[in-house]
């Protein structure tokens, strides 16, 4: 069997379905127009045979609309598909069953859901992919196709087939992860996203207890008390008079169905030693900037992590949806245990099968189209986790060390090598109480934009960075990535901003990506909507927004790079990204 990429483009006049076979590079054409009918049965053989097809977006566009093809042969009526889809935004369902559309079993696989990120279009995976050519559809979706036409919406399909392809290779892995799991529920779980397969395997574990999972209905305007924990207590009068505002506040359901952060905790600012922190629904976090933090001889850096945070307050507090019963908290502790013995015992597809399903089904709780949805459930843990960071944080900083950083589920210490033996006592009597378990790495050095954006420097001179230091990928667009590993480069191993820059010859480090809303021009030539630039040395201007003339941020001074070119261009402006990659040390907090 082959792994088959497919994609369709449709016009009133004109309906194109094209398939690259990934391994040997063959890509056959189905067309639709006047004075040449669809081969409607071929199409169908095509679709109905071994092979695995995988679309971008494929279940909620290209199916109904080559279901549709298959079944009327009629470009009209397909259009009609799309517009009833794209134009009038209706799901795929909707419109099957509107217009009677009649559908046959696919082996197919849609990379949209299985992609990270909300709403990110395949031409932006693209850009973070590096593809090498970023294009837009080049004729308008209501426009009447000529025959010369055809043959450019065939290369730009097929441009958008190498892009499904690159992202199905980079997507394998957690393709692989999921026909596992989909072996072990009985469930197809190729193209659901780690929350969608959390719901899959929990409903199906729920079924087996003899829970039928329901969503349960939470008007909007219902008010929760968060029920504070026997353990969590306070030795400060701050930090009491903190808990007595969390006791006293009302969480209250949105129209959305989330939870809104009460005024008197949202303005809350709590100073202990030098660091202020807040708290949020998404959890706890310092407030520093542009700081750099660097033990001195007598001095350990630590970042202490709590392992699995949010299941261990489940477990510990006996948390569960109540419209799913107590069963629901064995079931789940089964879960989390198997994943730990999984874990411990080098079982890593398992691990990793059931980590999804832990932390995607935590991210449900808040939605209030899920069975999982559970708002008190989820303020009672994001809260607790809070509360308990500050517990630690307030031992420590009385006398035994100095917390620099927090986030969520983890502080970053400076302490004395003297004292760190008090430390370990300090985390360990507080991880009894709890429940928790933590987790240390060292730092040779930190530095930090703000408490989401930083570069840290472990003793091997290896560099974790997060935000917009983060490595880009699939979660995060290019953006002068050189300027990001020159910077690291000097953190962690004295090498001059300059001889970085000017040293890489590879292109792919110095474009930026984005999305322009409306698409953006330059020079007066049209670019796309999702565009790709380096800044130069020759003729730069900056990106406009076409809906109004407005310049695309941080254009200035940029040139299109829309294909990737063979050779270095000549004309990379170094100068700029060095100035860049100056203003991030700043930024930093490096003197």
């Amino acid at each position: 069997m082959s792994i088959i990429v497919f994609d369709t483009e449709v016009y009133r006049d004109y309906f194109l379905a094209a398939f690259k076979d990934t391994t040997s590079g063959k890509v056959r054409f189905f067309e639709m127009y006047d004075g040449h009918p669809l081969d409607r049965d071929g199409l169908k053989r095509a679709l109905q045979s071994r092979h695995t097809f995988v679309s971008f977006n494929g279940i909620n566009f290209d199916l109904p609309v080559l279901f549709t093809a298959i079944q009327c042969g009629d470009c009209a009526k397909v259009k009609a598909v799309c517009d009833d889809i794209i134009a009038r935004n209706k799901k795929h369902w909707q419109v099957i069953r509107e217009r009677k559309i009649t559908t046959f079993d696919i082996n197919h696989i849609d990379l949209i859901e299985v992609a990270p990120g909300v709403a990110t279009s395949l031409k932006l995976f693209g850009g973070r992919m590096h593809a090498p050519k970023l294009q837009d559809l080049p004729i308008a979706p209501d426009a009447s196709i000529s025959p010369d036409q055809r043959e450019m919406l065939r290369t730009y399909c097929v441009n958008d087939l190498d892009t499904t392809a690159m992202l199905y290779h980079r997507l394998a892995p957690q393709i692989a992860l999921r026909e596992q799991m989909g072996g072990e529920y009985g469930e197809e779980l190729r193209s659901k996203s780690d929350a969608q397969i959390a719901e899959s395997v929990i409903g199906h574990q729920l079924r087996e207890m003899s829970i039928t999972p329901t969503k349960p209905v939470i008007p909007p305007g219902t008010a929760f008390k968060y029920n504070i924990p026997c353990f969590v207590s306070f030795r400060t009068e701050q930090l009491r008079n903190v808990l007595d505002i969390v006791r006293g506040a009302d969480f209250v359901v949105a129209d959305t169905g989330s939870i809104k952060m009460p005024k008197e905790l949202d303005s809350l600012s709590i100073t202990i030693g030098n660091s202020v922190y807040r708290m949020g629904i998404g959890g706890l976090h310092s407030s520093e900037e542009r700081q750099t933090i660097i033990p001195a001889e007598d001095e350990l850096l630590l970042d202490i992590d709590a392992a699995s945070m949010y299941p261990t307050i489940i477990l510990e507090q006996g948390l569960y949806p109540k419209h799913l019963t107590s069963k629901f908290l064995s079931m789940y502790k089964a879960i989390v245990d198997r994943r730990i013995a999984a874990k411990h015992s080098g079982d890593k597809v398992v691990a990793d099968s059931l980590k999804i399903t832990v932390n995607g089904s935590f991210g449900k709780l808040g939605s209030k189209y899920s069975f999982l949805y559970s708002p008190d459930l989820l303020i009672q843990t994001t809260l607790s986790g809070q509360l308990c960071l500050l517990m630690l944080i307030e031992r420590i900083e009385a006398g035994v060390g100095r917390v620099v950083s927090a986030n969520t589920d983890g502080i970053v210490i400076l302490v004395k090598k003297a004292l760190y033996s008090e430390l370990l006592n300090v985390v360990s009597e507080w991880e009894f109480e709890t429940g928790f378990t933590m987790e240390e790495t060292r730092y040779r050095s930190i530095h930090s934009e703000s408490v989401n954006n930083y570069i840290a420097v472990k003793p091997s001179g290896e560099t974790k960075g997060k935000g917009i230091y983060a490595d880009s990928g699939l979660m995060k667009n290019p953006a002068n990535t050189i300027c990001s590993k020159a910077v690291k480069a000097f953190l962690s191993s004295g090498v001059s901003i300059d001889e970085t820059i000017r040293g890489c010859a590879d292109v792919r480090e110095f474009v930026t990506v984005r999305t322009v809303n409306g698409g953006a021009e330059w020079c007066g030539q049209y670019v796309g909507k999702t565009v790709r630039w380096y800044y130069t040395t020759s003729n730069g201007a900056p990106m406009t927004y076409i809906k109004n003339g407005n310049k695309v941020p941080k254009s200035d001074g940029c040139k299109p790079l829309q294909n990737l070119p063979d050779e270095f261009p000549s004309d990379v402006d170094f100068d700029w990204y060095i100035a860049e990659a100056e203003k991030m040390l700043t930024n930093l907090g490096v003197k």
